[in-house]
Formats: structure tokens, sequence, C-alpha cells
């Protein structure tokens, strides 16, 4: 998987970290591809991020990637599954779909037409390691560049109904791109999402990009080619502005804990503290 550039590696260190989660005894979910996805690359990757976040003889300052990853995970999990369980709705799509193996690990709790959105070189890379396992929904790839402003025609040319609501996940995206590439994407996402589709995303804060108690977390990342660009205080307001009525939520708190959050949760009204969110919302008119 040398091929895969910079951010897209990145997948290689989210499939090491589900792996790493799947060989737990008290794991949030499993995943029995994760670990052909890290391959060699993966574990390397993890290891330098292990090196930065729980350094020896010192205490831990920066956030826990692993019980953020797997609370992550979880929290997208049991969102879409009972999406799609509580709705007539029968179109999702990852963008970008990295190492993600949602599609074929997860049960539907019925069929689902499940795009899977990333740059052509990921998807042969997923596809040579999945080789004839058959997935659980129905799998359309789509192979493109999320800030090429053409990349929605072949979504739908790939089976994708505008005109009909859809789930959304947009995971470990954001926080790569500049600011006016966010608002591409969300644009993108708005312009071919009916009324009623669910919207869901990972965001960081500003303060995030800056504090010196993260410097060894962005400096591992901008070494890798792949630093953290954009985070915004107001994941709301981001939303509303692209026709998202969402809501933002922290790990550890009560809707995305599972017993595994190791920090306190600073309140919306601190400042100059680290924070991630998990964005959930539905798309609307006005």
């Amino acid at each position: 998987m040398s091929e895969l550039g910079a951010i897209e590696r990145t997948a290689l260190l989210t499939a090491a970290l589900r792996a790493a989660e799947t060989r737990r005894p008290d794991r949030l979910y499993t995943d029995p591809y994760a670990e052909a996805f890290a391959g060699e690359v993966g574990p390397e990757l993890l290891a330098q991020i292990r090196e930065v976040t729980f350094p020896a003889g010192r205490a831990r300052t920066l956030p826990s990637t692993p019980d953020y990853n797997a609370i992550r995970t979880r929290f997208f999990d049991d969102l879409l599954i009972s999406a799609v369980a509580e709705s007539d709705i029968d179109q999702v799509v990852v963008a970008p779909c990295g190492m993600d193996a949602r599609a074929f690990r997860l049960d539907w709790p019925r069929p689902v037409r499940f795009f899977d959105v990333d740059r052509p070189v990921v998807l042969a890379a997923k596809r040579a390691v999945l080789g004839e396992t058959r997935p659980s929904a129905d799998v359309r790839p789509v192979g493109v560049d999320l800030r090429d402003g053409t990349w929605t025609a072949q979504l739908t040319a790939a089976g994708y109904r505008p005109d009909e609501p859809s789930i959304w996940l947009l995971e470990g995206l954001l926080y790569y791109l500049p600011e006016p590439d966010v608002h591409r994407v969300l644009d993108a996402v708005r312009g071919v999402s009916a009324d009623g589709s669910l919207i869901a995303a990972d965001v960081v804060n500003r303060a995030a990009l800056t504090l010196p108690n993260m410097r060894g977390l962005l400096d591992v990342f901008a070494s890798w080619g792949c630093p953290w660009l954009f985070g915004t205080d107001e994941p709301e307001e981001l939303f509303a502005r692209h026709g998202v009525l969402a809501e933002a939520i922290q790990p550890g708190e009560p809707d995305a804990d599972y017993g595994r959050w190791p920090d306190p949760v600073p309140p919306r009204s601190a400042t100059d503290v680290r924070r991630v969110f998990f964005v959930r919302g539905r798309r609307h008119e006005r």
C-alpha cells in the first residue's frame, strides 16, 4: 500500500487502532478485517502515536487516541444502524471510506445501498484485501477525490439518488482540509442530499490545532505530511451554514462514553482546551 498518499495512509492507522480494539476482551466492537487492512505500515504508525501519547515515565497530556478511536467507531456504528432501523432510508454514504469495513462487518437491519467513496487507489487497496468477501450491504465503490468539485456526479452515476433521503458519514476528514475545502465538501453534500437526510461527522475545535500540550500529536501528523488544518468552536453553526440542523457531542458525554473516555469533559464555556465533537444532524431547507 506504499502508493497511498499521506492522508490516505492515516486510514492504515485507523485500521491498526481497530485491530487493536478487536483484540481487547472489553472491546466496543469487532472488526475482523482491520488487521489485514493495517498491514505492516498501520502498526508502525500506531507505535508512533503511542510513543507520544503515553510517554515513558511521564503523565499523559495528549488525548488517548486508542480510546477516542474506539468510542468514535462505536458511536458512528450505532448511529448508522439505528438510522437505518428507524427510517425507510436505504442509501448510506461513507466519504471518505478509507479502510472502513462497515458494509461488511455490521449487521444491517434491512437492505441498503452503501456507497464507499474515496480515491481509486484506496478502493483498490481495500479490494485487494477483501478479495471475494461478501458484504452485508450492496456496496457501490465510488473512486473520486472529494476536493474535486465534480465528484457528486460520479456518486449519482453509481446509483445514488439525490432526490431521496440518505445517511452520510464524514469520518476522519474535516480536520485534514483547509477551511475553503471544508465548505466545498459540505456544500457538495448539501447539493445532493434530500431533506431529512442524516449527516454525521467528527471535527476538532480551534484550540486543538495550537495548544502546546497538543504539539506532540500534531507534530506526528505533520511529519507524515497530513497536518491538522481545520477546527471550529461552533460545529452546530458550521453545519447550519450548510443546511444541517445539528447537535455536537463530546467524547465522554453520556451518549459518547461507553465507559471508556478517560479524561474530564470540558464544558462548552471553557476556553483554551482541546475538544473533539461528534456532529449529527438532519438536512433541512428553511
